[in-house]
């Protein structure tokens, strides 16, 4: 029962990660901050990695590997949200790693979808075949070019950043 419960919750926090996450991706690709949805996808992507090592486990798995990473880019991101104001380099320092930890939750989210579909476990049963690889290669792919676009773009000193707070308060 412990399981059960453990991988519903563990799921319905990935779940809500990605899907905010994606609404903080479409902000920094508009240059906006959404303090609330940034949040809500920081913590429940850190709860994503951290309830994943809450589960029994005899040897070192790919997912314990993405647990570690993730929780290493939220750290960095964190550190240049909030402590840094994504000054300078912590602008980037903030979006690199805040996509990362995106990219690594779906990129999971894939290769479950290709375990417990039925339709896709049939189009790749070992996550070796072609099906597997395309999908994961379309996100990559994806993430590369819009996550390019969003380090370009997210400028939260210009749009509803500092700039703005200093020059109402100077005023």
């Amino acid at each position: 029962m412990y399981l059960t419960i453990l991988t519903t919750v563990h799921v319905l926090i990935s779940l809500v990660g990605i899907a905010t996450g994606f609404v903080v991706f479409n902000g920094l690709l508009q240059s906006k901050r959404l303090e609330g949805w940034t949040n809500w996808f920081l913590w429940t992507t850190f709860l994503t990695s951290a309830t994943g090592f809450l589960f029994p486990f005899e040897k070192l798995l790919p997912s314990h590997i993405f647990g570690v990473l993730s929780l290493i880019v939220l750290a960095v991101a964190y550190e240049a949200r909030y402590r840094r104001g994504m000054q300078g380099v912590w602008r980037k320092g903030y979006v690199i790693p805040a996509l990362i930890a995106l990219y690594l939750n779906t990129f999971v989210l894939i290769a479950q979808a290709f375990l417990k579909v039925p339709a896709l476990k049939a189009l790749a049963p070992t996550q070796q075949e072609p099906p597997f690889a395309i999908a994961q290669l379309a996100l990559l792919v994806g993430f590369l070019g819009f996550g390019t676009l969003a380090v370009k773009r997210f400028r939260p000193e210009i749009a509803g950043g500092t700039a703005r707070r200093m020059s109402a308060t100077a005023a």
